[in-house]
């Protein structure tokens, strides 16, 4: 347990230090929302593409290991459209909590999983990316569509979505690269990794910065209801499809940590543009992050 711990602590203190940060207003409010995208669109996307094109990449462990993740965020999406209709909530506060129980935060999911495995483990866990992102995209514009907005997003419009996805098209060239034996020669690794590795540090530091806490606690039961989804059911859930796939070892415990990060601070910003509750939504956002601290060492210890 101690060692999961040390491991873990660092990736929240950080959180702490970006939220503390963004409290003392310093160096100002104008540096996040740059900082986000910089980071979204051209550092996260760098370190994808780097750590899949360089890597040892073994088909056969990561596509059982790809339908254990697909598996697990549908068994998701299944449990909560079959709990709708049992829960007192209205279309934008479910799609909230829909979100906040489907999509991942992959700073935290990446950046733990480096600091417990290195290099193997981060290979594996941008496999997870590439699989996992193009589902929460697709299933939470569906439900937030459906739910909150006035008109049902259609095929073209999703699919326009995935296309520019900077994640997955990271993702899908770091496979092209890394299939065809073409790679990254030379000064383009080292400079991928040098872009790639700043990355991490400045995702998680934009995830304490976007916490709120004074509003976790006004729709108490949804926050508390949505995380034990995300940080206990979602990981119970992924452990049984490990078991039934037969995918064990690092690949196995890759999977549980990204199962049991709390949800993405992006779904802040897809429930903004497509009417969603925002203020839920950052709650449900926040409740999660603080939680995680507990079930995330917790999960691992159990199920690990």
């Amino acid at each position: 347990m101690l060692p999961i711990l040390y491991a873990l602590i660092p990736v929240f203190l950080v959180i702490a230090l970006g939220f503390v940060i963004r409290r003392m207003d310093f160096p100002g409010e104008a540096l996040w929302a740059p900082l986000d995208q910089i980071n979204y669109y051209v550092l996260f996307p760098a370190l994808l593409c780097y750590t899949l094109a360089v890597a040892e990449i073994r088909l056969g462990e990561i596509g059982a290991m790809a339908a254990v993740l697909a598996a697990g965020m549908m068994a998701m999406v299944a449990l909560l459209m079959l709990s709708k209709r049992f829960l007192p909530m209205t279309g934008p506060e479910f799609s909230s909590v829909f979100q906040g129980a489907v999509r991942w935060n992959s700073f935290v999911a990446l950046a733990a999983i480096a600091s417990l495995w290195g290099k193997p483990g981060l290979t594996l866990a941008a496999v997870a990316v590439a699989v996992m992102v193009p589902i929460a995209n697709v299933v939470s514009v569906t439900v937030l569509t459906r739910y909150a907005g006035a008109t049902p997003a259609g095929p073209a419009a999703i699919a326009k979505l995935l296309a520019r996805n900077p994640l997955i098209l990271a993702c899908l060239a770091g496979i092209v690269l890394n299939l065809t034996g073409i790679g990254l020669p030379g000064p383009l690794a080292t400079t991928f990794k040098i872009v790639g590795d700043a990355s991490l540090t400045l995702g998680l530091l934009a995830v304490g910065a976007g916490l709120q806490v004074v509003n976790v606690l006004q729709k108490k039961w949804i926050v508390l209801y949505t995380s034990a989804l995300k940080l206990v059911a979602m990981p119970l859930m992924m452990m049984g499809f490990c078991i039934l796939f037969g995918v064990d070892g690092l690949a196995r415990l890759v999977v549980l940590i990204c199962a049991a990060v709390p949800g993405a601070t992006s779904s802040y910003m897809l429930a903004r543009q497509l009417g969603g509750d925002m203020q839920l939504m950052a709650s449900l956002i926040t409740g999660g992050t603080i939680l995680a601290v507990v079930t995330m060492p917790l999960m691992l210890w159990w199920l690990g």
